[in-house]
């Protein structure tokens, strides 16, 4: 089947090992794309990391906030629940129809 003269197989047999070592390391579980892909997944991870510790920083200073500034209590009472003082007069609007 493979009558190939002996000259042509000394280039056959190296150049298939070659081929199947790059096969492996462009394609494999180890290998360049692979490497590509998890370079993507880490920075995406990273980028959700950093907004993640922005909200953190956000919620932080809103519970400080919550618990030291009666003043900004006050504005999620009335703004959230409605809350008004019992001297204030509340004025309702009907909205326009558009």
């Amino acid at each position: 089947m493979f009558n190939l003269p002996l000259q042509k197989k000394m280039y056959f047999i190296p150049g298939a090992c070659l081929a199947f070592i790059l096969f492996f390391t462009v394609f494999g579980d180890k290998g360049l794309l692979r490497i590509f892909e998890l370079k993507q997944d880490k920075n995406k991870i990273e980028a959700r990391l950093a907004d993640c510790k922005i909200d953190n920083e956000k919620i932080k200073r809103e519970i400080i906030a919550l618990k030291s500034d009666r003043r900004y209590l006050e504005s999620i009472a009335r703004k959230d629940f409605g809350l008004v003082r019992s001297n204030e007069v509340i004025y309702q609007f009907p909205q326009e129809k558009k």
